[in-house]
């Protein structure tokens, strides 16, 4: 399928400026699919001209335009059209995700359409959002704090989940009065497109919404724009150093959601086929390439062989087949890249670990980037199977002698994106989440709500997204004293 067929028409140009145009570079960005490692379609590539030039555009939507002093009551008309359009091409965006990332047909669907809703839900927030307030002061009879847009956006998103990350971005900055510069990751853009066209169907200013797709050099150049107010970006920590180092330099804004090793604690009341059997559904989840993933599991020596084993029987009786196939529970990691950086990990797991299934590339598949889903047991928590993000459906059972232990292993990370407690007991969970430095945990599961706060603790990231701390995050706070009250606010 190409992007025409998704009703993509200019996927061999860019959005700049409120106007489709072509790449200074004149070169195409090939889009593989991870399932058949054919190239399927392909999308213009941004150089550093192009950045400069949708920069600019935005700069001027920002300064000159009208966007910025518009109130709140009309930039949400604006977004509420957008959601029409977007809720109506909710089929061609979850084909693009499997299309591009390899993502499970059967799973498409509803992920698309819970992004299209945080969507709304961010719209929602916006609605209810109070951008300026008159506050007491000791010091003058009217003091007023008002929230304003930060500015010029750079929102950089991941390959994994392209639509509901890019998304979120583009909601808050334009819910908060900012302008944008969408740069979508060269594997995963397609969904990008649809957003821009929602954009330019909704009838935003020239400018306010604008398109990049670039590789590591144009994108750099992109963050390093003085024109760039705050970049958000979600992706690898390694990436994240990087960015904000760069930001650092010129004190830019940053929000930056990083990698995860995030721990899932399985207490003694927890049944062990119910554990394995949740383990390892979540462990497959999108085939493991999840930055909240849950991909170390902390369990009581006493239980530790009896999960193991109840682990991989799970793992043994899951379907690995093409995304397309409506039987298949596992689909293809989404990069070629990808595969042989999880494969490098199994290998040093090999070493310091008990392999107890998986492993290898399904017999069955010899085109396409497969991986069996793979357990390795008896880890240990200073291993780098146990310290260092895998990004595919690999998980580490790791024994701890009682619940003080099995916390300290929790923590002992320098991720703190995510994190479970499988229990009976609510009270026990609230307990132990309480102690885990982690920006969100879980009774029972994966529990992720995008209308609320989510973030990460140490390397796993600055700042939050989700809910009122999510548009906060877009606005500078101004403070405003006078000697009697304004006529409007």
């Amino acid at each position: 399928m190409t992007p025409i067929e998704l009703g993509i028409e200019h996927s061999e140009r860019l959005w700049i400026g409120g106007a489709w145009r072509a790449a200074h570079s004149g070169r195409l960005i090939e889009l593989v699919s991870p399932n058949t490692e054919e190239v399927f379609a392909s999308v213009a590539e941004a150089d550093a001209l192009d950045m400069d030039e949708a920069v600019a555009a935005a700069r001027a939507a920002f300064e000159a335009g009208p966007w910025s002093r518009t109130n709140a009551a009309e930039r949400i008309a604006m977004l509420e059209r957008m959601s029409q359009h977007l809720h109506a091409r909710e089929g061609a965006i979850a084909r693009a995700w499997t299309l591009q990332m390899g993502g499970l047909s059967s799973f498409a669907r509803p992920m698309t359409a819970g992004s299209t809703l945080s969507f709304d839900q961010i719209i929602a927030v916006a609605r209810k959002f109070e951008f300026v307030q008159t506050r007491r002061s000791e010091v003058v009879r009217s003091a007023i704090v008002a929230q304003e847009p930060v500015g010029v956006v750079a929102a950089i998103a991941p390959w994994n989940a392209p639509y509901g990350i890019m998304l979120n971005k583009v909601a808050y900055a334009l819910a908060a009065g900012c302008t944008i510069v969408m740069k979508p990751s060269p594997e995963t853009p397609l969904e990008a497109y649809i957003i821009a066209e929602a954009a330019e169907v909704a009838g935003l200013p020239p400018g306010v919404v604008n398109l990049v797709c670039g590789e590591r050099e144009a994108s750099e150049h992109l963050v390093r724009n003085p024109g760039v107010d705050k970049v958000s970006f979600t992706g690898s920590t390694a990436a994240g150093k990087r960015i904000a180092s760069i930001c650092g330099e010129r004190i830019a804004r940053c929000t930056l959601e990083l990698g995860g090793k995030s721990a899932v604690i399985v207490r003694d009341d927890f049944p062990i086929e119910a554990a394995a059997q949740l383990l390892t559904g979540t462990i497959t989840l999108m085939s493991g390439q999840v930055c909240a993933m849950l991909s170390r599991a902390i369990v009581s020596r006493k239980r530790h062989d009896e999960l193991a084993a109840a682990i991989a029987r799970q793992m043994q009786q899951i379907v690995i087949g093409h995304s397309d196939d409506t039987a298949s529970q596992l689909g293809p990691l989404a990069m070629k890249r990808q595969l042989e950086r999880v494969e490098s990990y199994i290998e040093i797991g090999r070493q310091t670990a008990d392999l107890v299934t998986g492993g290898r590339r399904p017999r069955h598949l010899t085109r396409g980037y497969f991986i069996e889903p793979t357990l390795f047991a008896s880890v240990r928590n200073e291993s780098r199977i146990a310290q260092e993000e895998i990004f595919g459906p690999v998980l580490s059972l790791i024994p701890a002698d009682d619940e003080d232990d099995a916390i300290r292993i929790a923590n002992d990370s320098n991720y703190g994106l995510n994190g479970s407690v499988l229990t009976q007991d609510a009270d026990a969970a609230y307990r132990i989440a309480r102690r885990i430095r982690s920006g969100a945990i879980g009774q029972n599961g994966l529990r992720m709500d995008f209308g609320l706060p989510y973030g990460g603790f140490k390397q796993s990231g600055i700042g939050r997204e989700g809910g009122a701390e999510g548009l906060a995050a877009y606005l500078e706070t101004k403070t405003i004293l006078l000697d009697a009250a304004p006529t409007a606010l």
